[in-house]
């Protein structure tokens, strides 16, 4: 692989720090359902998928830590609070059920679309860890997809919960895909294939089948 330049290796660098806070502070924040749940299997359910991205997290970090020669756990855990670049989707702390659906399958397509694009990179290490988070997350998405579909159905209340949670969520929802410093550079060198700035997630229809 050819080396990075100064400019190259300093936005791949913010690049990776702000996909592992996303992982790392949702899952931080969904692990929290953990025994309160609404229903038993969801307990083991989000505790699985919480338990996911931070493996993902913790990837992220290694991966930024070998480029910056770097301590993972420091990165991870040795930064005042205004140092973390994650999305303003995970700035709100944990509320209701709908909440939490809400931003999860804003969440989970916003990052679809991320890894998808990540998985061509040229950069091969980033790549390769892409294509491997892709495969959890599809999951991620589906199960939260059917909780969405769930709620959506389940009458007037939850109908409306979710609704309102979905409005409130939406603006932040798009700050995943918020400019990066140095993007254009990442994109002139197929680091990332292409900008995700003008994309967004797809909009959650909560029209009943």
């Amino acid at each position: 692989m050819t080396a990075l330049d100064a400019t190259t290796r300093d936005a791949l660098a913010e690049l990776l720090l702000a996909m592992a806070d996303d992982e790392f502070v949702l899952g931080f924040w969904d692990s929290e359902w953990t025994g309160i749940a609404p229903i038993l299997e969801e307990d083991v359910a989000m505790s699985s998928v919480s338990q996911d991205e931070i493996g993902h997290a913790k990837a992220l970090f290694e991966l930024l830590a070998g480029l910056t020669d770097d301590d993972a756990d420091r990165i991870a855990f040795g930064r005042a609070p205004e140092g973390y670049r994650h999305a303003a989707l995970m700035n709100h702390a944990r509320t209701d059920w709908a909440f939490s659906i809400a931003r999860r399958f804003l969440y989970e397509n916003a990052d679809a679309v991320r890894l998808e694009s990540l998985a061509a990179s040229s950069y091969q290490p980033l790549a390769d860890l892409a294509v491997k988070m892709r495969r959890e997350e599809t999951y991620h998405l589906l199960h939260f997809a059917l909780w969405l579909r769930r709620l959506a159905e389940g009458g007037e209340e939850s109908r409306g919960r979710l609704a309102a949670q979905i409005e409130r969520l939406w603006p932040d929802a798009q700050a995943v895909f918020a400019p990066l410093a140095g993007e254009a550079c990442l994109v002139a060198a197929r680091i990332l294939p292409e900008s995700l700035t003008p994309r967004s997630p797809p909009s959650a229809s909560l029209t009943s089948a």
